[in-house]
């Protein structure tokens, strides 16, 4: 290489190099302060990419967690009003069993159907006032076969949405409460007139009512069953979504995190990069001087 005056070409590559040594120290400074690899589209488009789409699912599967746990929760509250009118079916059967017998007159009967119907308003109540969120649960609002999200209310059976898509029905459960009014179940003098246990105020209408409210009883237990089934179902689904979860976390981070043992030696590399190209950028600038020397001899 000729020694010239206008161009220090040593100086100039030194330079260069000090240049890329200290953007790649940069790069790892960002890198082992953020933890990420992947800091800009420019440290790995297509690793970014990735990233933020299992990001945007990892997002909605917890989501959908949430989502099954209002679920379960709502189910609790439909349960737990279930229960109290179990007890209240217990009651007006064994004031059925009461009535049933020959051993009270007719004033007697009306006083024992008085509590009946009472039993029956009371139930009639609490189906209409359980309510989730504003959603009424036993009225019968949930008990058609079909729904309707259409509208800014949704109409007929609860959708219950936890997939991070709606392209499938593993996505999606459908929540249907029967209608447990005392109407509904069979049971007290707003019952239908072919109703068996409308009242029990004479001892062959106490007699029928056992069997009506014994079936009342069971179409209470299958909405009580069916509940519990569904129950267990989004639980299983909560632990599914939780691992998947966590599975699609770890893969987005091994996409996005830094290894902070190799970004450790690659930043000792560059650094020592760094102070070699000082060093020799400033040997470099002096060799203009030996020109100098030599127009001076």
């Amino acid at each position: 290489m000729s020694l010239v005056i206008n161009h220090n070409l040593m100086a100039m590559n030194a330079a260069r190099n000090l240049t890329t040594a200290y953007s790649n120290l940069g790069t790892s400074v960002n890198r082992l302060s953020s933890g990420l690899r992947i800091n800009s589209a420019a440290d790995d488009a297509a690793g970014l990419a990735i990233r933020e789409l299992m990001r945007a699912d990892i997002a909605s599967i917890n989501q959908g967690v949430r989502n099954a746990m209002d679920a379960i929760s709502m189910i609790q509250t439909a349960d737990g009003a279930l229960g109290v009118i179990d007890e209240k079916l217990i009651r007006m059967k064994e004031l059925a069993e009461q009535a049933a017998t020959g051993t009270y007159n007719s004033d007697q009967r009306l006083i024992i159907d008085s509590e009946f119907q009472a039993m029956a308003s009371e139930i009639t109540r609490i189906a209409n006032a359980t309510d989730f969120n504003g959603i009424y649960l036993l009225n019968g609002n949930l008990s058609s076969e079909t729904h309707n999200g259409e509208g800014l209310n949704s109409t007929g059976k609860l959708k219950v949405h936890f997939g991070a898509g709606n392209d499938s029905a593993e996505d999606y459960y459908y929540v249907q409460i029967g209608n447990s009014t005392a109407s509904a179940l069979g049971v007290g003098i707003g019952a239908g007139s072919g109703a068996q246990a409308r009242s029990v105020s004479t001892q062959a209408l106490a007699q029928r009512a056992l069997e009506g409210i014994q079936n009342a009883i069971i179409s209470k237990d299958k909405i009580r069953a069916n509940l519990g089934a569904l129950q267990n179902r989004l639980e299983n689904t909560i632990t599914n979504l939780q691992i998947q979860a966590e599975n699609l976390q770890a893969s987005e981070s091994r996409i996005s995190d830094v290894d902070v043992a190799t970004e450790m030696t690659e930043f000792v590399r560059q650094q020592i990069l760094s102070q070699a190209a000082v060093a020799m950028l400033s040997q470099a600038n002096s060799l203009p001087r030996m020109a100098m020397q030599l127009l001076g001899g």
